[in-house]
């Protein structure tokens, strides 16, 4: 059984906010995250609680990639002819020339 955990507040820990949490994982999986966090030096908790901030990071990032694309131009509509062309026009650019 794993236990811990510190109070995140955008990204920083307050340790004068620390939650207890309690989750029940199978022996395998425990033994593993043990392995990984003793490898990198770290409390269970610690590793734990950095695979989550991670994970919102990666989170954040991917939302703000999106909104990128969402916010770059005018939409095209990717049916098959705009795949044709773009197969067409990629065979050309990589065509041997016959100059040697």
């Amino acid at each position: 059984m794993l236990r811990g955990g510190f109070m995140h507040t955008k990204g920083r820990v307050d340790p004068t906010k620390v939650l207890s949490m309690s989750i029940a994982v199978h022996p395998d999986l425990e033994a593993r995250l043990r392995a990984r966090a003793e490898a990198e030096g770290l409390t269970v908790e610690a590793y734990i609680e950095r695979i989550a901030r991670d994970d919102q990071q990666a989170e954040e990032e991917l939302e703000a990639l999106a909104l990128e694309g969402l916010n770059s131009g005018e939409s095209i509509e990717a049916d098959e002819k705009y795949w044709e062309e773009k197969r067409r026009r990629l065979m050309e650019r990589h065509r041997p020339t016959g100059a040697r």
